[in-house]
């Protein structure tokens, strides 16, 4: 049998706002698309209309523990974004930026695939310039209420 989609990618936080319209769009580029998510923010709402389409398959794993599977490219979008998720678990928050980076970046050695790590501004912490530019290394305050997001995020920079 002959595989239809040109590529297997796994798509972490896929259920959250954005994963689920970037599954949406890889689905309609014509890849295959592995849908991860532990559903703490993202919602099976997001990914509805894609559960019947060919080529997509959800599954609940919190990639703070490895994962084993076989895929040509990752988007690593998984991590609370707002404020309220992130600031009520941070201990979680920073766990899925380092360790969950740590599994998905070894995941992709592993397969050798492509590999996109995500963040949010918010890793530049509160910021003295507006836009920022590539240069700019930001404002982070590692004590204060953001720095779990922050400093986390700040950690899995090196890692790429």
């Amino acid at each position: 049998m002959t595989n239809i989609f040109s590529r297997r990618v796994l798509v972490t936080g896929g259920a959250g706002f954005l994963g689920s319209h970037l599954c949406a769009q890889l689905l309609a580029t014509g890849h295959e698309v592995l849908c991860v998510d532990n559903f703490y923010t993202g919602r099976r709402a997001n990914i509805a209309p894609l559960l019947a389409q060919p080529g997509f398959e959800v599954l609940r794993h919190d990639i703070c523990f490895p994962l084993y599977v076989e895929v040509d490219e990752i988007y690593n979008l998984a991590c609370p974004a707002s404020p309220v998720h992130y600031q009520s678990d941070p201990v979680q928050t920073t766990k899925t930026s380092v360790h969950g980076s740590i599994n998905m970046l070894g995941l992709a050695k592993r397969v050798k695939a492509k590999i996109l790590q995500a963040s949010t501004s918010e890793v530049y912490g509160d910021p003295l310039e507006h836009p920022q530019k590539e240069t700019y290394w930001g404002h982070v305050n590692p004590v204060g209420p953001r720095s779990c997001y922050d400093e986390g995020k700040g950690v899995d920079a090196p890692l790429r």
